[in-house]
């Protein structure tokens, strides 16, 4: 059995609010596994604890209870970031750099140099569409640009999992659409992809799994089309029947020469199971 990429258990935030003498509780008991391979969607409201979670996973936050482990190495230890990437929603640039300047100056962060990181600069920058953008000041870059040289840095290491935080946040339909194409490529070449996002629709598009928090605690989780799926409820999709076939769908379609096209089961949308998972709370 693989080792998964993320396993949370029992993940525990409490911050204290000292001038009140009281504590608020950002993550309560928390368990959640992110197998390898797969796009993880986390998804919650603001103040659900979406972001206090990844950086506990990240090791920017200390918990203050359980266990967060990447690649089964407790994320505490400094080893096991050496196989992540991490775009946050608001990256900072020296913007004084150029796109190639600041891979390279992130390249070489992280020990690379020579014949290697140039060729890996040249394979970033044609990853995420920037060839024509390589020699111009970061300082001038689109919302949309920004994000795309900042997913080029976090994949820098040729990261195994790589997580990203609102990374559509800002930018247009056309930029959105390119950072979503990129993130299947990504899939499909076996990076593992943990990922926040408000734009529900395109998580829909892009996830395997999706969790949901609120207020902390996680709500719902589970295979996307187990989500959506409407439960007790079955469609036909039929090509060519008649009237009459349809008042006796489930015994005469084999005899009758239609096609049965496709057997499935009702889907509403992830926005109204993000909205019945959270209200109220």
């Amino acid at each position: 059995m693989s080792v998964p990429a993320v396993s949370i258990e029992n993940l525990t935030k409490i911050y204290p609010v000292h001038l009140r003498k009281e504590r608020v509780v950002a993550v309560r008991k928390l368990n959640l596994e992110v197998a390898a391979g797969q796009v993880y969607g986390l998804l919650g409201p603001n103040g659900s604890g979406k972001s206090t979670t990844l950086k506990i996973l990240l090791g920017l936050v200390t918990a203050t209870g359980g266990t967060a482990k990447i690649f089964g190495r407790d994320s505490r230890h400094f080893d096991s970031k050496t196989e992540v990437g991490f775009l946050p929603e608001n990256p900072y640039f020296y913007k004084f750099l150029t796109a190639e300047e600041t891979l390279k100056f992130s390249g070489k962060l992280c020990g690379m140099g020579g014949r290697k990181l140039r060729e890996r600069i040249d394979e970033l920058l044609a990853l995420v569409g920037m060839e024509d953008a390589r020699h111009r000041r970061v300082g001038g870059y689109s919302k949309g640009m920004l994000q795309r040289i900042g997913l080029a840095q976090a994949l820098i290491q040729s990261p195994r999992l790589l997580v990203l935080d609102e990374p559509t946040a800002g930018v247009d339909p056309a930029g959105s659409r390119q950072i979503r194409d990129m993130i299947l490529d990504l899939k499909a070449r076996g990076i593992t992809i943990l990922l926040t996002s408000h734009l529900l629709e395109q998580v829909q598009e892009v996830c395997d799994r999706i969790g949901i928090l609120s207020r902390g605690d996680l709500v719902r989780e589970g295979r996307l089309e187990d989500l959506v799926s409407i439960r007790n409820q079955t469609e036909y999709l039929v090509e060519g029947a008649s009237p009459e076939l349809a008042a006796r769908i489930r015994e005469l379609v084999q005899q009758s020469g239609a096609a049965l096209v496709d057997v499935r089961n009702p889907e509403q949308s992830l926005e109204k199971v993000f909205l019945e998972a959270t209200s109220g709370r």
